[in-house]
């Protein structure tokens, strides 16, 4: 996790980053030094998972309360939203009202809410540790993760900017075709009109290969253009595989909600130094790392830890055969972190190779 007293550092260039290939096509880079220092360089990510200071004062520097945390936020939220692609999806991990705080700011860099995804950790978690006489309400076991996906918009030909929905229905207009038209160009009873071209909650992106009938039917039928219609750019035709992935990656599991009943880190999983029961008080569950990882990516895809801390994030993109990009700011942090990416990157080798030996 970040720290509020990094804001105070000079961003220069940070040092050349430790990476690490797996032999399962993985790979986990970090960096030495404050994120913003570093987006310019990583790859355009599909996932951001952000797990930065929370209000807490649980770690050197960071607020007592979660006053001033949409301020901190501010200029990485900035840089994700440049890098963010269409199927780029943000999780951002927080207390409750360290997010309240946060969720403004990325509404307004185009951030669109989707859900919000408790981590429930248990009574184990406080067992022994609450005075009823004292506390004042009841022991808090959780914390969230809530997703962002972004809020696409394409350009029309005068050059304004429409989200998706308004967009589509625009184009079909252009053509001048009437609208009950676009289900024959679909080959559907009713479903264009109802689905992909209503513009109301009932909205449904429209499957690759619907859009590819839509655009040859109104080029066929409609109005003689320059422009083709539903071109992305303006200039060439639709590509189906193009407009798939204008939405964020989705992969369902059956099964899991939006609470994540899982106890805190312990056991082997727990890095410790010596002296301390911990090297990290909130380190993150690698379970619930690679549930958000194989929900909203694919294989070699990119995924940026910007508050690397102990680094799980970029652990579940190596497992996973992912591109994991981190940055920490203290030394301490940082040195146990590539210990740990290192140590992964063996395991996963052997784990390969233990695989191959028993097929």
């Amino acid at each position: 996790m970040a720290r509020n007293n990094v804001v105070k550092l000079a961003r220069a260039t940070p040092p050349s980053p430790t990476v690490m290939d797996t032999v399962n096509g993985g790979k986990g880079s970090i960096q030495l030094g404050d994120s913003m220092t570093c987006y310019a360089q990583w790859p355009k990510p599909t996932a951001i998972i952000a797990d930065g200071p929370y209000g807490l004062a649980k770690f050197p520097g960071e607020p007592h309360t979660a006053d001033g945390l949409d301020e901190w936020y501010a200029p990485h939220v900035a840089e994700w939203s440049k890098a963010a692609m269409p199927e780029t999806t943000l999780w951002f991990w927080c207390s409750e009202l360290g997010w309240a705080e946060v969720h403004r700011v990325l509404k307004m860099h185009g951030w669109k809410y989707k859900a919000a995804h408790i981590w429930n950790k248990g009574i184990g978690h406080i067992a022994g540790n609450v005075n009823g006489d004292t506390i004042r309400g009841f022991p808090v076991v959780t914390e969230i993760c809530v997703q962002y996906v972004r809020d696409w918009k394409l350009a029309t030909e005068t050059g304004d900017l429409l989200p998706l929905k308004q967009w589509l229905r625009h184009e079909w207009q252009r053509s001048g075709l009437p609208l009950y038209r676009t289900n024959e160009a679909c080959g559907v009873k009713n479903a264009a009109t109802r689905k992909y071209f209503t513009q109301c909650h009932l909205w449904y992106f429209p499957p690759a290969d619907k859009m590819e009938l839509l655009a040859a039917y109104a080029t066929k039928n409609g109005a003689p253009t320059d422009r083709p219609y539903f071109s992305l750019d303006g200039k060439a035709p639709l590509d189906a595989e193009q407009w798939s992935r204008m939405r964020a990656k989705w992969s369902h599991a059956h099964g899991i909600t939006n609470v994540w009943d899982e106890p805190a880190v312990r056991g082997d999983e727990r890095l410790r130094a010596q002296g301390l029961k911990s090297v990290h008080i909130n380190q993150k569950p690698l379970r619930l790392m690679e549930r958000i990882i194989n929900a909203s990516t694919e294989a070699g895809d990119v995924i940026w830890e910007p508050f690397g801390g102990l680094c799980s994030a970029t652990v579940g993109a190596m497992r996973t055969g992912r591109q994991g990009y981190a940055a920490e700011v203290l030394p301490d942090f940082y040195t146990a972190a590539v210990r740990r990416l290192k140590e992964e990157a063996g395991n996963i080798g052997i784990r390969k190779s233990n695989k191959r030996n028993t097929a």
